[in-house]
């Protein structure tokens, strides 16, 4: 009724049905035909009051509307509701009734028709408002391919958001990956960034913060669930497929993504940083933001940076957890380098907490090991007393040891050690370690003398100082008190002549 008082009025005053129709946006059939209603009632007077709407109404007649063709569905709206009571999708639905009652309509006509029937509701939602330094939302967002100055490659990178929700003030780094230790290090530097700590944080549930996404009780990663212990916040996971939930930090994302990255090209990822950490304040900062139509950066600095929670004294070093299996050379693979554990737990899982300087090794809540954290990919973190004792031994035994364990025995005993080890190209370590393992069974006096025999006839190696050993021939006197050293001539225990004799004349004379 607006409409047709207002096109009175302007008909009144003279103007062209075409200026009615542009300014009024209606048709130009439609004002000339409104036109020839009331100047057959006569309300073209200008003298002339116009009636109120309702008598306006009954006198111009209803506005008329659009032909409708009937659905071609119609003739099935019983077969249709009773199908979608049982629960029968559009799709199923179109189905049965092209196969079982001859439908030929299209798929659309189904949804139309449907859409009809059960309209949708409007889904109502309420925007959620927070006090200053209460909340901040944190995300990643796919920014394209980056270039990483370590392998001169492109790589998929991804865009760290972190907003406060009070202020909307922004902390973002462009990252390669997605991994525990990079989601606790880019919080330690939003938080180091806004020089507090919000009271909540909202994650979306990736792997790095959420291990198990359930709707009420979520399993939180443990090295997540640590820096939370340490900076004094919570942790409020949003429900499964629910982005609306932490709308402020997908705003943020998506603005980052059409502001910052959008036609933009960088030498490098860290070049990108650096433009980024700009943009950050001097942009994203100072703009005039959509809902709280303040400038984010000083919305912060006035109220809610005083409101955030104090940084601790001391930075989070845990930046990895992980289940890891102990291999039979009783060493857990963390990161590419190996740690050992004591042998006992070869086969068992254990619990790896990865700091920044230290390796935790837990078997359920007892700690079974400690290390320093390895620098380069495959180093190897040993302690020999996480071997059995008979192969700690074995590593323990260097050939330094055993000469110095060799010259605490004897003389004898270092000269058979000082042979063998000078031996090439045998490498007979295992050999010296195996006759200096005697000294357990024979003590220090037989093992010395057994070496001082096997010297003596020229033969030091430890299968004949065993045998020697065995027949306890340590315990008889050698023919000859001066013992020669290793390839020294020996003389015969008895006269040449006596060989001469056994062999006969002809021996004699060759």
């Amino acid at each position: 009724m607006n409409y047709i008082r207002d096109l009175i009025h302007r008909l009144r005053s003279g103007e062209s049905e075409r200026q009615i129709a542009c300014d009024l946006g209606i048709s130009r059939p439609t004002v000339s035909k409104y036109h020839h209603l009331v100047a057959a009632q006569g309300f073209l007077q200008p003298d002339r009051p116009l009636p109120d709407d309702a008598t306006l109404f009954l006198t111009l007649g209803a506005v008329p509307r659009p032909p409708e063709q009937p659905s071609s569905l119609e003739p099935y709206r019983e077969t249709v509701l009773a199908l979608l009571e049982q629960g029968v999708e559009m799709t199923a639905l179109h189905d049965r009734l092209r196969d079982n009652y001859g439908y030929h309509g299209s798929y659309s006509a189904i949804r139309r028709f449907v859409h009809r029937l059960c309209p949708v509701e409007p889904a109502a939602v309420v925007r959620v408002h927070t006090l200053p330094g209460e909340e901040a939302q944190v995300d990643f967002g796919g920014v394209g391919r980056l270039l990483d100055p370590l392998t001169g490659r492109l790589r998929p990178a991804y865009a760290f958001v972190a907003t406060l929700s009070y202020s909307r003030h922004q902390y973002a780094e462009l990252v390669f990956d997605q991994s525990t230790s990079t989601w606790i290090a880019l919080h330690r530097r939003a938080f180091d960034s806004w020089d507090g700590v919000p009271k909540r944080v909202v994650p979306d549930n990736l792997k790095a913060a959420v291990l198990q996404a359930l709707v009420h009780e979520p399993v939180l990663g443990e090295a997540y669930r640590r820096l939370a212990q340490h900076y004094g916040f919570l942790i409020s996971p949003t429900r499964p497929y629910t982005p609306q939930h932490k709308g402020k930090v997908e705003n943020g994302i998506h603005y980052l993504q059409r502001n910052f990255m959008a036609g933009q090209e960088f030498a490098d990822i860290t070049v990108a940083n650096q433009r980024l950490a700009v943009w950050v304040t001097e942009r994203a900062g100072a703009r005039l933001h959509g809902t709280t139509r303040q400038p984010p950066l000083r919305l912060f600095r006035d109220h809610e940076q005083a409101a955030l929670l104090p940084l601790p004294g001391e930075p989070f070093e845990l930046t990895d957890t992980r289940v890891v299996k102990v291999h039979p050379d009783c060493h857990v693979v963390i990161h590419g380098s190996y740690y050992s554990v004591p042998y006992r737990y070869v086969g068992q899982t254990l619990t790896a907490y990865v700091g920044e300087r230290v390796v935790e090794l837990f078997c359920e809540q007892e700690s079974v090991a400690t290390h320093e954290r390895a620098r380069q990919l495959g180093e190897w973190k040993t302690r020999r007393d996480h071997y059995p004792p008979d192969k700690a031994a074995y590593l323990e035994r260097t050939p330094d040891h055993c000469r110095h364990l060799a010259t605490r025995l004897g003389p004898a005993t270092r000269q058979v050690v000082d042979w063998l080890l000078a031996d090439r190209p045998l490498d007979q370590l295992r050999s010296v370690q195996a006759i200096l393992r005697l000294e357990e069974t024979v003590g220090a006096a037989r093992l010395e003398a057994a070496c001082a025999r096997a010297v003596y006839f020229g033969d030091p190696h430890y299968r004949r100082i065993k045998e020697i050993l065995n027949a306890a021939l340590d315990r008889e006197p050698l023919p000859d008190s001066i013992v020669p050293a290793p390839g020294q001539a020996f003389i015969f225990a008895r006269p040449c002549a006596e060989f001469f004799a056994v062999a006969g004349p002809q021996a004699e004379v060759e």
